[in-house]
């Protein structure tokens, strides 16, 4: 079944193309998106200052209130959605989310910007797509 993944950063204007590619392919293609906040793990120094049930409600919060204007809009638009919140490093976690929820298309719009001014790793698209490249049916769309 036809899936897509759109990681939302807080980056608005990004995120507002993205998120209006997967509303075309949705209504061309009628199939479900799913958004997914990647929230970065904690040092174990901070971690120690926190429960871990605790640690992971607050990472779960942030993530939730992340996607909440995506999920705002995606309502309005009417297409079939569902939220996640995942912890890890960025382009890593959106691979592998992709590849556990089957999802043959990713809805990434980087501008071409490095992820954290790294440019010596590229972009997170570019490190999504390297990561993806050995494995089957996952298309890397950049809006």
């Amino acid at each position: 079944m036809a899936q897509i993944l759109v990681p939302i950063d807080g980056h608005g204007a990004q995120s507002q193309r993205a998120l209006a590619e997967a509303i075309r392919i949705h209504r061309r293609e009628d199939v479900p998106v799913f958004l997914l906040s990647v929230q970065p793990a904690v040092s174990g120094h901070v971690a120690a200052y926190f429960r871990p049930a605790e640690l992971e409600r607050l990472q779960q919060d942030a993530g939730l209130e992340e996607l909440a204007p995506a999920q705002a809009l995606l309502e309005a638009a009417g297409v079939r959605h569902r939220v996640i919140v995942k912890v890890g490093r960025r382009a890593e976690t959106i691979a592998r989310t992709a590849q556990e929820l089957g999802c043959d298309r990713i809805v990434l719009d980087e501008a071409g910007t490095p992820s954290g001014g790294r440019a010596w790793f590229g972009s997170v698209a570019q490190q999504v797509t390297h990561l993806l490249s050995g494995a089957r049916g996952c298309q890397v769309i950049g809006a």
